[in-house]
């Protein structure tokens, strides 16, 4: 587990939601921080290169929004931290970066929506902000406070391509997830992706060495239809999936525990899968409790509350061995 750091912010960060000046520089990291490598240009050699102080990349991504993608990749990442692999004898290192620059999720999922401002190491890069023991990155901890209820819900980027493209650069490069700074680095960043085949999914794939993705999807005609241009755009750059998860596949009754489809069979997905040799790594069922405790920051996989597992029942019960399931395989396939 990480422990929050004692030191203080130590450099000033120059920030604006839509000033276009910054575009080299649009987290406004101070001069002398290290510069993230550059997006090649057309016919150029694509050099990816390793994040620093991170051993395995693993991105969560999605083909379309609204899939439960975020509450996924969260809960994955306290699954996978939950491991002790024999090979290691101690528990995953496990870190969160979020990817999405205009819809950030992984605050609220954390309960760090009014966390302050991230610190700065000496030499200007960004130091995660730590809940529930895991440390997490996100543009949701850089946007700025309202001065009128201290809250950054009614912050909005407005940036074009090139200045997401160069803030996602610096999310990637420019963040030390070494414990308290100076300690050991993670053995797994989950990066939750923003949903689609855009900038950044094409920017971590051509900068980064990624060691596996996981495609999420629901049940959905109109949700599947995405999953085939998902994993078409990651093996274009280079990236392995490792797996792709069904979300909402059912709902376990309570009264009866019988599983109902309520949103359509799985075997659709199932077909997708097989047909474009992707493994299926689970099927997690509807449960009320898992949206109730992302709302309230606290994931799933840490929830406590008796009356709420009551109130999941089975269900519950289902949806912690299936994640925990998907980690086993998912650290299988990228150890």
């Amino acid at each position: 587990m990480f422990r929050l750091s004692t030191r203080k912010l130590c450099r000033l960060r120059s920030f604006s939601t839509t000033f276009t000046s910054y575009h080299e520089n649009p987290l406004g990291l101070p001069p002398g921080s290290n510069p993230a490598p550059q997006v090649p240009r057309r016919g150029g050699p694509i050099q990816k290169k390793h994040i620093p102080h991170v051993s395995k990349v693993l991105a969560v991504a999605s083909g379309k929004g609204g899939v439960g993608k975020s509450t996924v990749a969260v809960n994955l990442a306290f699954a996978l931290a939950m491991r002790k692999p024999p090979s290691l004898g101690r528990r995953l290192r496990v870190g969160i970066l979020d990817l999405d620059i205009f819809g950030p999720s992984i605050p609220t999922l954390m309960g760090l929506q009014n966390a302050d401002e991230p610190a700065l190491t000496a030499g200007g890069a960004l130091m995660p902000i730590i809940n529930h023991g895991l440390p997490t990155m996100s543009m949701g901890y850089l946007l700025p406070k309202s001065t009128e209820n201290k809250s950054r819900e009614d912050a909005a980027i407005v940036w074009r391509g090139l200045m997401v493209q160069k803030a996602v650069q610096q999310l990637l490069f420019d963040v030390d997830w070494r414990e308290s700074g100076d300690g050991p680095g993670l053995d797994v960043l989950v990066i939750d992706m923003p949903p689609g085949t855009g900038d950044v999914p094409l920017t971590l794939g051509q900068l980064v060495v990624v060691n596996g993705a996981v495609i999420i999807s629901t049940p959905q005609d109109v949700a599947l239809a995405d999953v085939r241009r998902g994993i078409s755009m990651f093996r274009k750059v280079s990236v392995p999936i490792t797996g792709t998860v069904l979300n909402q596949a059912y709902f376990v009754c309570p009264s009866c525990m019988a599983p109902h489809e309520l949103f359509g069979s799985s075997d659709a997905f199932c077909l997708i899968s097989s047909s474009l040799g992707v493994p299926t790594l689970g099927e997690l069922p509807l449960v009320k409790g898992v949206s109730i405790s992302g709302d309230k920051g606290i994931p799933y996989l840490l929830t406590a509350s008796s009356l709420q597992l009551k109130a999941d029942a089975s269900g519950g019960v289902v949806w912690r061995g299936v994640m925990e399931e998907i980690a086993s395989k998912v650290w299988e396939s990228i150890a």
